[in-house]
């Protein structure tokens, strides 16, 4: 009889220890991130920067940040019509970083995988968000970008000496002009995306549970 106690006890201890494993560290509107989040995200950067993972709480507070500058921009892309990246262009994405750090080895890559603590999946849906920020961006803000002549011709003088370095065989201003816009326009695209989300931020209500970064 005692046996029959002592199970139940078990199960609800354990449930407690996972709610106090899993529990809430950043609240963003009404959207909740949990400790496991910071953790994952902790791990898929650190694969995907072929670096070791750092678990301080100085490190956690970054993924934390990071974490709420998602959770605005999905709340963003959710509310317009932007298009989204498809899990064949994340597919082709994890391929190349398949052959590119594993020779195509698909078992050399789960193998790294595992010592992170990742599956395939999660570097799968890391790269399908990743995708589809960068689409969000183009769409939502390279529209409203401007380059003028003026400003091609400007940042041609300037850079000059490192523009023949780069593009030896033909470096005049008419053969440079197309690559010299995209540079200026995803300058530009950035600045806007920066002020915009930083303007996010600031009308976000977001409560850090400090207990979380201890």
């Amino acid at each position: 009889m005692r046996n029959l106690i002592l199970i139940p006890c078990l199960a609800v201890t354990a449930m407690a220890a996972s709610v106090v494993l899993d529990r809430v560290a950043v609240v963003v509107g009404r959207h909740a991130i949990k400790a496991s989040d910071i953790d994952r995200d902790l791990r898929v950067t650190a694969f995907l920067n072929r670096a070791a993972v750092h678990d301080s709480a100085e490190e956690r507070r970054k993924s934390a940040g990071r974490l709420v500058d998602q959770t605005i921009i999905r709340d963003e892309i959710n509310s317009g019509d932007y298009e989204r990246a498809t899990d064949r262009q994340a597919a082709e994405m994890l391929a190349r970083i398949c052959n590119d750090r594993f020779a195509g080895s698909d078992a050399r890559m789960r193998q790294e995988l595992s010592t992170y603590g990742l599956t395939e999946g999660q570097i799968k849906d890391q790269l399908l968000w990743q995708l589809t920020v960068l689409k969000f961006i183009d769409q939502r803000f390279r529209p409203a970008v401007m380059v003028t002549d003026e400003e091609v011709k400007t940042y041609y003088q300037q850079h000059l000496a490192e523009l023949k370095r780069q593009y030896p065989a033909d470096n005049s201003l008419t053969a440079l002009q197309p690559n010299i816009v995209n540079l200026l326009q995803g300058s530009q695209v950035d600045k806007q995306f920066d002020t915009w989300l930083d303007e996010k931020r600031k009308s976000q209500q977001v409560d850090y549970r400090q207990e979380a970064f201890q």
